[in-house]
């Protein structure tokens, strides 16, 4: 494996040398036809300027005839027309021809260095095409179980999102949800046909529930609505009929139902939630926890989300040494709150992680911590503040582009790196979090998930499942700080 991992990585970095080549040749043809155009258009310039030079001119020339004779007024002004007419009709074309180069530049930028460019920079920097090969190359299909009418516009994004990734990720679905609500809005969505293929073929399945716990419940209302459909889906994790829960709806329910049905990790005191934030290094996101399932936590709790999120940076992040980080005001140790001082002085003293220190705010996306931990409340308004960084930095980056052909002809180039930026940055790309510390795999998506984040969840929680993470959070139980 580790062989053709650099096989690979030798081909990626012969392709990118390759296209330095071509793009040398290719931008020298772009420069020059950048520079004809400019230099047309001061020849356009110049050309408009001696027209109304010898319009002026010939003017004056009809002025000073007039005192002489009227008849060679008339003249003169026709013939100064005449001119006129002419060498502008002609600045005119050397306009148009200028602005035809400007476009041909354009045109080559987009459809012939696009494809050079950014394709073989993006197989070196994102690796999510190593992951999809990985997970499709393993002929074990899993199942997992779907909240369907958890989420803001269920059931039909969730069933949309679950069809794609049936054919992207080897898995199948236990789709839960009102039978017949699912297959007249699956029939409206155009879904109906696609979805009775995937029945027929045993890679998904209709299990029959109530409705869903609403976003403005409580979360004890899972244990008065049996038949809530997160609580049939979390049935089949319990039973083993599935090996992985997937919701949108409610996160409170979906922790409440999985404390309830499954329950916690011995040893855990509270679930976390995990989430995975971009960093600087495309390949190395960052696990965030908790971001919103204890809005007021204990220096133990801090400390437990410390030892799961290890567990999972080693197995599903595939890092040999994870480093802990806690977030905080400062880098010093003396920094902080109560619970951030005693939180400090737990997680210096643990043995079983690299634990590398306070981490600033600043500091949470510089990919200098692969584990940070914080309290719900905090990890909450990190997480909703992230969410919104990549939309309002692309209208800022829109807004300072020049304008005109100069700003199209750069645009052209820009365009795949922007909508690269806006993919690292988008919640939608991640789809979903762990919920951590309960006996099985569970993954909150986001109320407003539509297909992508669905997808993407879905993989989060195939990728959980092969790798074993279950199996290495039972072991924490083993810690004597979980049994004391």
């Amino acid at each position: 494996m580790e062989k053709d991992s650099s096989n690979k990585k030798s081909r990626a970095i012969r392709r990118l040398v390759i296209w330095y080549k071509r793009n040398s040749a290719v931008t020298s043809i772009v420069d020059t036809a950048a520079n004809s155009a400019v230099t047309a258009g001061n020849v356009a310039g110049n050309v408009v300027s001696g027209a109304g030079s010898v319009v002026n001119t010939a003017s004056n020339v009809a002025g000073n005839v007039v005192s002489g004779a009227g008849s060679v007024v008339n003249t003169a002004s026709n013939v100064a027309g005449n001119v006129a007419g002419n060498v502008v009709s002609s600045a005119e074309s050397v306009v148009n021809t200028a602005s035809s180069v400007v476009s041909n530049a354009s045109s080559i930028a987009k459809n012939t260095l696009q494809p050079l460019v950014f394709d073989p920079l993006k197989r070196l920097q994102n690796n999510d095409n190593y992951i999809n090969k990985e997970e499709i190359s393993n002929p074990k299909r899993i199942w997992i179980a779907v909240d369907g009418m958890g989420g803001d516009y269920a059931p039909v994004p969730i069933l949309e999102g679950c069809l794609d990734a049936i054919s992207r990720f080897p898995i199948n679905i236990k789709f839960v949800g009102k039978i017949e609500k699912v297959r007249c809005e699956a029939e409206k969505a155009g879904l109906i046909d696609l979805l009775e293929k995937e029945i027929d073929n045993n890679r998904l399945e209709l299990i029959d529930s109530g409705d869903p716990i609403g976003m403005n419940e409580e979360a004890t209302a899972v244990r008065k609505r049996k038949d809530a459909s997160i609580n049939v889906a979390m049935d089949l994790v319990k039973n083993n009929k599935a090996e992985a829960v997937y919701s949108a709806g409610n996160s409170g329910a979906l922790m409440a139902s999985a404390i309830f049905r499954i329950g916690r990790l011995k040893g855990i005191e509270r679930p976390a939630i995990g989430a995975l934030f971009p960093t600087r290094d495309q390949t190395r996101p960052v696990l965030v926890l908790d971001v919103g399932a204890n809005t007021d936590c204990k220096p133990s709790y801090l400390h437990q989300f410390a030892l799961l999120g290890n567990v999972y940076a080693k197995d599903v992040l595939q890092i040999e040494k994870p480093r802990i980080g806690l977030l905080n005001i400062g880098e010093e140790e003396c920094k902080g709150n109560d619970l951030s001082l005693k939180t400090f002085k737990l997680l210096s003293q643990e043995k079983s992680f690299n634990f590398g220190g306070n981490c600033e705010g600043r500091d949470v996306l510089s990919g200098n911590f692969d584990v940070v931990v914080c309290d719900g409340f905090t990890g909450n308004v990190l997480l909703k503040f992230l969410e919104s960084v990549g939309g309002v930095l692309l209208d800022i980056l829109r807004s300072e582009l020049p304008r005109g052909r100069r700003g199209k002809v750069g645009s052209a180039f820009l365009k795949s790196n922007l909508i690269r930026i806006k993919k690292r940055l988008d919640h939608a790309e991640h789809g979903g979090a762990l919920l951590l510390g309960v006996n099985g795999i569970c993954v909150i998506g986001h109320g407003s998930s539509k297909s992508l984040s669905v997808v993407s969840a879905l993989r989060l929680a195939h990728s959980a499942v092969n790798h074993n993470v279950m199996e290495n959070l039972n072991q924490l139980q083993k810690l004597q700080v979980l049994n004391s």
